[in-house]
């Protein structure tokens, strides 16, 4: 499998007026298409702002960034928006459900800043990926109508819709308890399992295990590369 992301000597700070504070310092790394990769670290250590990133929601003080063999280091916001439209999908702790809009137009949404599909074809995808999760039965419902575990659902559903090359989670059981966390990680396995590519952003020692390789970032670097053994993640 080729490389869908690439970062070489990444680096992030940020000026508040004479003082400058480094988010990362020369981060380099690589994830193939269909590898499930978590990126751990305590609060404050840089993982966020590395999500941010590889998302391009912000772009890097130094170093590049290859998306699919592109570089994507230096877009203009407009370039990024565009990019992130139709190759990104994101899945957040917060969920990020749009209140007035029922279940089936949150999951819609992206497709609207498209041009590929007509009105039938938009609706005919969201249908699809809620049937995947499992909230078909749901479609007509307002986020403030679920529990947390089936607004994350929707959220994951909203996150494939557009056929994305490469999903980013960050923290994505931070707000549900043990069961329907269970039931998210069991989703990313399942997507996983179906060739998706993933990087999941957490510190929760669970999560992490799930994946298939995991990346730990202390202060802004990275510290350790590894692949997570089957026995581990079975365990």
């Amino acid at each position: 499998m080729s490389n869908i992301l690439e970062l070489k000597n990444i680096s992030k700070y940020f000026q508040f007026d004479e003082m400058k504070t480094m988010a990362l310092s020369d981060i380099s790394f690589s994830v193939k298409g269909g590898e499930y990769v978590s990126i751990n670290g305590p609060s404050g250590c840089g993982k966020s702002t590395l999500l941010s990133i590889l998302g391009m929601l912000d772009t890097p003080s130094g170093g590049q960034y290859f998306l699919s063999g592109n570089d994507v280091s230096n877009l203009s916001r407009d370039q990024r928006a565009t990019v992130r439209c139709n190759h990104i999908g994101f899945v957040f702790q917060s969920f990020n459900l749009i209140s007035d809009l029922t279940i089936e137009e949150n999951v819609i949404l992206p497709l609207t800043y498209q041009d590929k599909y007509n009105a039938k074809e938009a609706k005919e995808k969201a249908l699809s990926v809620l049937e995947q999760v499992d909230m078909l039965h749901r479609v007509k419902h307002f986020p403030s109508a679920l529990s947390g575990g089936q607004q994350q659902r929707i959220a994951i559903a909203r996150a494939l819709v557009n056929d994305p090359k490469l999903i980013l989670a960050d923290e994505p059981t931070g707000n549900l308890d043990s069961k329907n966390a269970d039931i998210v990680l069991q989703l990313f396995d399942d997507l996983h399992q179906q060739g998706r590519t993933i990087c999941m952003v957490t510190h929760d020692p669970r999560s992490s295990a799930c994946a298939s390789r995991r990346i730990d970032i202390f202060d802004g670097k990275l510290v350790s590369d590894k692949p997570l053994p089957e026995l581990a993640k079975s365990a």
